[in-house]
């Protein structure tokens, strides 16, 4: 269902793709790109992912998604959302009202993002991530799920980044770390373990400090 919206004739829909009022959905954009379960069963069903039907994605009003950009099924958006170019969000993902996804943001899938969330180009997004309202992600900050990649079994665990917090450029965030409400993480920062509510984290392995009064205030987003 499309609701007064603007698509670009190049954009291609999978699926069943519920779009709301006044989108603007430009180039080579791709809705309801179908996941690794979704693919499986149309090969079992004989079909083709133009010919079968599935749940696509869900996109609340005002959204603008720039060229290029890929969104799998199974995402619900709310309102008000903007890409840069590139962006890609996997399936199983929810994201709330005014968010904005840079250009070539990658959002692994299983997600969980909360409204007025802005992040920044090149940023990495793993499996099972959980970030709450008003967080601010810099430029090609990495958040990470595997703590022994390849090497032994782990169940796979994002971090979670509680409300307001914020994370600077080039900053990486290990398996499972939470950042609590308001903390700041420098740039380059490397966080390997819990930062509390209204800390700084800076440096590489991050040493966690008290956060200066001037920053002691939620994001503006």
């Amino acid at each position: 269902m499309i609701a007064k919206s603007r698509i670009h004739e190049s954009c291609r829909l999978y699926g069943i793709n519920t779009i709301g009022r006044n989108c603007t959905i430009l180039e080579n954009v791709t809705l309801g790109y179908p996941s690794g379960r979704i693919l499986d069963e149309i090969a079992a069903a004989g079909a083709t992912p133009e010919t079968y039907s599935y749940v696509g994605v869900r996109l609340g009003d005002d959204a603008v998604i720039r060229p290029g950009s890929t969104l799998y099924c199974d995402v619900v958006i709310g309102n008000a959302l903007r890409t840069g170019h590139n962006a890609l969000i996997r399936e199983n993902t929810l994201i709330g009202d005014r968010v904005l996804v840079g250009t070539n943001v990658v959002i692994d899938g299983n997600c969980r993002i909360g409204n007025r969330v802005s992040i920044q180009s090149n940023v990495y997004i793993p499996t099972n991530t959980t970030i709450e309202d008003n967080v601010f992600l810099g430029p090609c900050s990495v958040l990470t799920n595997d703590k022994y990649p390849i090497r032994i079994p782990y169940d796979l665990k994002g971090p979670v980044l509680r409300k307001g917090a914020s994370v600077g450029a080039n900053a990486t965030i290990l398996p499972g770390v939470e950042i609590g409400e308001g903390a700041m993480v420098a740039a380059g920062a490397l966080v390997t373990k819990d930062v509390p509510a209204w800390k700084l984290a800076i440096g590489a392995p991050a040493k966690i400090v008290e956060l200066p009064e001037a920053l002691r205030s939620l994001n503006r987003i």
